[in-house]
């Protein structure tokens, strides 16, 4: 039986030990398989199918194990070498260095090979170095930690110049292009899809990136997309030209036309790795011409359509409007990136996200289908790309120390800025404070969640504005949720008959490929309760709950289309070991045949022992249980007597979707149980005071966040939790019973006269 819980502020989302981007995975493989890897050098850049590990090491070392959302990256070991700016830890922190004067003055590669010998000896380690890094990463000590970033970082913070001069170093980027590498390195992997807050760096690591690959990579080409054509032509000419041409020379390759290209920017000749052997000479061969090209293209279903991409730049993907759709053109671009099943390239794509019926739905779409730890049996994900989430608090601007590290929570005294200002507030603590004064105008107030989002949840916060239940109350559960290691509250898993033995015992089984998510189970001697009355089976726990469900009788979906079925099960109030008035169990699901959902929900009644309420307008969930024997779990329509029930009705139960009274009973009870039941009971009308509802599926919320009474047919968890409300208070809706009454009519006469006549 769950415990009540106090609110739990969303501010304490650090204590609970939630507010990190990363973890490290230790005693994942054993220590004497690594140290004789590593002594040997022998782990290889890219996916170890063994350990399920991506590697991002280039030096064939294996070093710490981060877990970035569901993903193990493996880390090259610490650099002997590794770089401190000073010897006092405070003092320890990144810092650019500057170009020296006399390469700085060396524009092409061919200037260099114009340049005395000894004038090249004096500086080709120095160029030789650069280039290391660029490939394998690099080392520094970051207030006393040994600290990695990849060579894609170190390009971005060492040789990119952005709108401001130079990039900070920060924390949420590190973590960030990490990511981005094991995209890289992983051959299951499209690339990644990055949801972001306003103003993180995106465009601009993006583009760095663009121009990185774009510069070591022959007869390829690097594509832009963004919200629209001409944001796409912004980003090529403001970030990627101006990147492209602050690049030292030894980066930098020959460039076909103008300096400041508008349309493509093409490298000829490359600019070759300087090393020891060739630094005295430049063979005829290393002038061969790249003919790699960077190049944007108008929003559309159909950019880039049929053409071959090494890396595709897609910026703002949360934003695409009727009628460009996000969805429809990666369907396109994703064959851009693949050979057959290889994948050949990759996409770095990013953004915030509009409101969900302005692109913010598509993108939602693709972002949730791009959860690493949800795969194919070709090891990919639905989308092909990996997902990854940075809260606001991490890369909010004023709100980062020298160190790069967030300033979470408000300081006892202030502390400095990375741009050499004093912060005295923390970011979160900023956050709710701007949280606070808009909670009178929840349009405003989404917008903000939206374009500073410290969840999933609040980066794709819809508007409020055809809300039909009270939002603010969704909002307080799905936030509090989200502060929660949900994990604990919820668990996966499946129903199976014992033994495979169908109509004997029913049991639970924990598993992550399970459809069924759970908040209770009862204990043994409530499970699999069964009350035979004169040979037919009835539930012998329905004065502890009911199930409601949105059945479906296809089982295949027309034009890729079919709604799911839903199935939620809620308890009420009672005396046994059992959590009240809280719904404990959400299905919602579409398997391969309608019979297997069947079977899934009559495993749960028979395992919970409740009955269950469903529409009969889509009757074949129904059959199934009166064939089974099961018709006794099978609600009759609580609004009528049972003499004025149709003969199916009487035959099968359920009740009928078309009814404008039952739509409309039906939305009340959802709305009732919201007021009672979910956020915080600020007043203790119906709960202690200040005390927070306890529902903890996120679908459903969602769902009913967004339920449109007109048009019900796409919300199979708001129908599906609204009849199991339906189902525990069914006395609500029986009807009174009308006393008989005799009518007796007496004719009435006017007598005034010698014949009496009858007064009609």
């Amino acid at each position: 039986m769950l415990l009540r819980k106090k609110l739990t502020p969303l501010k304490d989302l650090q204590s609970q030990g939630q507010n990190k981007l990363h973890t490290i995975v230790k005693d994942y493989i054993p220590k004497s398989v690594i140290s004789n890897k590593n002594r040997a050098r022998t782990w290889l850049y890219g996916y170890n199918e063994k350990y399920d590990l991506v590697i991002i090491s280039r030096n064939g070392t294996l070093g710490e194990i981060y877990n970035i959302n569901g993903l193990k990256i493996g880390l090259p070991i610490i650099d002997k070498n590794i770089k401190k700016r000073d010897s006092k830890k405070e003092e320890q922190y990144w810092e650019v260095s500057k170009l020296p004067k006399e390469l700085s003055r060396i524009k092409s590669i061919f200037q260099w090979h114009d340049t005395p010998d000894l004038f090249k000896s004096q500086w080709v380690d120095y160029i030789e170095e650069e280039f290391n890094r660029r490939e394998q990463g690099y080392w520094f000590t970051n207030n006393g930690d040994p600290t990695y970033i990849t060579g894609t970082h170190y390009m971005y913070l060492q040789w990119t110049k952005i709108d401001v001069g130079n990039p900070d170093f920060r924390e949420a980027n590190r973590i960030f292009y990490i990511f981005w590498e094991a995209c890289k390195a992983d051959k299951r992997s499209f690339g990644m899809c990055y949801l972001k807050i306003r103003r993180s760096g995106f465009s601009f690591m993006s583009s760095c990136e663009g121009v990185n690959q774009a510069t070591i990579t022959k007869d390829s080409r690097i594509g832009i997309l963004s919200k629209t054509g001409s944001d796409a032509k912004k980003m090529f000419t403001d970030k990627v030209v101006p990147i492209s041409n602050n690049y030292p020379f030894f980066f930098k390759p020959i460039q076909d036309g103008m300096d400041k290209p508008k349309t493509e920017l093409a490298y000829r000749v490359p600019a070759s790795k300087i090393t020891k052997k060739n630094m005295y000479h430049l063979a005829d061969e290393e002038l061969e011409g790249l003919d790699t090209t960077i190049d944007w293209k108008n929003t559309g279903d159909n950019s880039y359509d049929g053409e071959k991409l090494q890396l595709l730049l897609h910026d703002e993907s949360g934003k695409w409007e009727r009628p460009d759709n996000i969805l429809n053109n990666w369907r396109v671009t994703k064959t851009c990136l693949r050979l057959g099943s290889k994948v050949i390239g990759k996409c770095m794509m990013g953004s915030t996200s509009n409101a969900l019926d302005k692109g913010g739905a598509n993108f939602k779409s693709l972002y949730e289908d791009s959860f690493p730890e949800k795969r194919n049996a070709n090891g990919q994900t639905k989308s092909g790309l990996y997902c990854l989430f940075i809260p606001m608090e991490w890369n909010f601007e004023g709100y980062i120390d020298m160190y790069g590290m967030p300033v979470l929570n408000t300081p006892i005294k202030s502390i400095l800025g990375i741009d050499g200002e004093d912060i005295s507030i923390g970011a979160i603590d900023y956050w709710s404070n701007e949280v606070e004064s808009l909670s009178q105008d929840p349009d405003a107030l989404n917008e903000f969640y939206r374009q500073f989002p410290r969840t999933e949840s609040h980066a794709f916060r819809d508007e409020s504005k055809q809300s039909l239940f009270n939002l603010t109350k969704i909002y307080q559960q799905v936030d509090y949720n989200d502060s929660l290691i949900i994990e604990h509250h919820t668990t996966q898993g499946s129903f199976q008959w014992k033994d495979g033995v169908k109509d004997t015992e029913v049991i639970w089984h924990p598993n992550k490929n399970g459809r069924f998510l759970v908040t209770w189970t009862p204990g043994p001697g409530l499970q699999n309760r069964v009350i035979t009355e004169r040979g037919r089976k009835k539930p012998g726990n329905e004065h502890i709950g009911s199930f409601g469900c949105d059945s479906y009788d296809i089982s295949g979906v027309v034009v890729g289309k079919g709604s799911n079925g839903a199935l939620h099960g809620l308890t009420k109030f009672n005396m046994d070991n059992a959590p009240s008035n809280e719904f404990f169990l959400e299905y919602i699901a579409r398997p391969q045949t309608a019979e297997i959902f069947f079977e899934e929900v009559l495993m749960a009644c028979v395992f919970y022992g409740m009955p269950i309420l469903c529409e009969n307008n889509k009757p074949r969930l129904l059959y199934h249980f009166k064939n089974r024997g099961y018709r006794g779990y099978c609600l009759n329509r609580p609004d009528k007597t049972y003499n004025k029930l149709s003969k199916t009705e009487k035959e099968l139960g359920g009740i009928p979707n078309t009814s404008e009274d039952v739509k409309q009973s039906h939305a009340s009870a959802i709305e009732s149980y919201i007021e009672k039941h979910i956020g915080i009971d600020m007043g203790g009308e119906y709960r202690e005071k200040d005390d927070m509802g306890r529902m903890y599926f996120r679908r459903t919320l969602e769902d009913w966040a967004k339920f449109d009474i007109n048009n019900r047919t796409k919300f199979d968890a708001a129908i599906s939790s609204g009849l199991a409300i339906m189902a525990n208070q069914k006395h609500l809706y029986t009807p009174s019973k009308e006393k008989s009454k005799i009518i007796v009519n007496f004719a009435r006469y006017n007598n005034k006269n010698t014949i009496s006549k009858i007064i009609t």
